[in-house]
């Protein structure tokens, strides 16, 4: 494992000295930390930022902090062939082989002061192979930092860095498909819907209603007309639609009183109180998010139809949502081919509004960005089998937690209810995100399988670390402040991609959706 903490037999005196009284490391350099080191490095050292009461209270120093993105503004234009990490604009990586002696990394990070250049991360490991000089241990140091080679200042840089280190390599960029940096990127993929929202298979209930269809074709324009720093489009639903609303909502109320987790009980009793929830009425997306947003800064977006597993899941790693805004038909109130208001307001949106919930969708979000296929596939898989099926244990009894679960009469009974004699029966396995990211499951009839979790709590410690074991193309994490993504390492977002004359990035998605 790659370490960030082993640096203080390399650090100043001044720094090793406040290890020494703290006896921690001297600088816990962990991606989100390191935004202006090299342009507080002298005054580190000259006293003029005194951060030693930070370290022992263990807070990270104000300068080490994201309050300096706080002015980053949302993207204006978007050029995938430029390298990127951290912030939005270019960054360099190189590998340093450094010799574990005093003042070694301080007199390579003055270098960083001396020609004005920001580091970004800094990482470091032992190295393992044989060759210790004079019995001393060396380590590779992975470094990013803003500006690219040609800048003069870079080029500098890098001339003063190889008699210092015993080797710099430039790291070349990574090649991944390309993910969201920003939220307002959200904007490039909630259009590419798998199916455009007003075209119904044959089999649909509604396929030969003109009027129904004339209905889900104008909300798929409002739908696709929406940018991600407009409030979302209110809706007046029909005596018929909130008719429909209704039926659903009675069906279901007993059963969630007896078979729902504690979590989603306890929102959904909020929501009715603040969020407009009632069998008479369907709560505006507006609305649900705004509390949402309020409980865990979650927040909804209306999409038009059914997206990839990729676009789906990126939009979670910025706590997002895409939440469709039409209902089922009327004729069968109790049956949906596809999620609708229904699912998505009575089956996901109330878990949104829980901590543990909330994060634990979002590590899956965060982990999906610039992922490969096949992990995409292995999330979708335990995204399918924990938010939309997921159980947990309650004193001893089955609760239901995922939204498929939720919005199913039929399928909440067979999933946590008594089995009665002759009838089939599930399988339950407990949740383990290694065994969920490879079984199948079937989209039109109840699952055969199903995975309990301890709690929600289990669940969302079990998806961190199966993420993290992922072999993912970088550390992703989430600036809730400025709605930014922030990544560890320099990466080209070129897979996936098409490029228009004018220069302007048309996604293009290679990607198809695997069942």
């Amino acid at each position: 494992m790659w370490s960030t903490a082993r640096l203080t037999p390399m650090l100043s005196s001044a720094a090793r000295k406040i290890a020494l009284q703290t006896r921690k490391p001297a600088l816990r350099l962990a991606p989100a930390c390191i935004h202006c080191f090299s342009t507080n490095a002298k005054k580190i050292e000259a006293g003029i930022i005194d951060f030693e009461d930070d370290i022992r209270a263990g807070e990270i120093p104000k300068w080490m902090r994201h309050e300096e993105d706080s002015n980053i503004s949302p993207p204006k234009s978007i050029n995938n062939d430029e390298v990127i990490s951290g912030g939005l604009g270019p960054r360099t990586s190189v590998l340093m082989e450094l010799t574990d002696q005093v003042g070694a990394l301080h007199d390579v990070l003055r270098l960083f002061w001396k020609y004005d250049i920001n580091l970004t991360r800094i990482e470091s490991r032992p190295v393992k192979s044989t060759g210790a000089i004079w019995g001393l241990p060396r380590f590779d140091f992975y470094v990013d930092f803003d500006g690219k080679v040609g800048d003069p200042n870079v080029d500098k840089l890098l001339k003063c860095l190889k008699p210092m280190t015993r080797r710099v390599l430039i790291l070349d960029e990574k090649r991944v498909h390309w993910f969201p940096r920003h939220i307002s990127e959200l904007d490039l993929i909630a259009n590419r819907t798998l199916d455009a929202g007003k075209d119904l298979e044959s089999d649909h209930p509604g396929f030969n209603d003109k009027v129904y269809r004339s209905r889900r074709a104008k909300l798929t324009e409002l739908a696709q007309k929406h940018r991600w720093d407009q409030p979302i489009p209110r809706i007046e639903y029909t005596e018929q639609e909130t008719a429909t609303w209704a039926t659903v909502w009675d069906k279901m109320d007993n059963l969630w009183d007896k078979y729902a987790c504690a979590e989603y009980k306890r929102t959904m009793g909020l929501m009715k109180q603040f969020a407009g929830y009632s069998r008479t009425n369907i709560p505006q997306q507006q609305d649900v998010s705004e509390f949402l947003r309020s409980n865990t800064n979650f927040t909804m977006r209306p999409v038009a139809g059914l997206l990839s597993s990729r676009d789906f899941l990126n939009g979670l790693a910025f706590r997002v949502f895409f939440s469709t805004q039409y209902i089922r038909h009327h004729s069968m109130p109790l049956y949906t081919p596809e999620p609708d208001i229904c699912h998505e307001l009575l089956g996901h949106a109330p878990m949104f509004a829980d901590k543990d919930f909330a994060d634990f969708s979002q590590e899956i979000g965060l982990a999906s960005l610039g992922a490969s296929d096949d992990d995409v596939m292995k999330l979708a898989h335990c995204y399918w089998h924990s938010v939309e099926f997921g159980l947990c244990e309650e004193n001893g009894q089955r609760k239901a937690y995922g939204a498929g679960l939720l919005s199913s009469f039929g399928e909440l009974e067979y999933a946590c209810g008594t089995p009665n004699d002759g009838n089939a029966t599930p399988e339950i396995k407990p949740w383990d995100p290694n065994v969920a990211a490879h079984q199948e499951f079937p989209i039109t009839t109840y699952q055969p399988v199903y995975f309990k979790a301890e709690s929600l709590q289990d669940a969302k410690v079990k998806m961190r670390r199966f993420c993290e074991d992922l072999p993912r193309p970088f550390f992703a994490e989430f600036n809730a402040q400025t709605s930014t993504v922030y990544i560890d390492r320099p990466v080209k977002r070129s897979i996936g991609i098409i490029y228009h004359q004018s220069n302007r990035m048309l996604p293009h998605f290679i990607y198809k959706l695997k069942r």
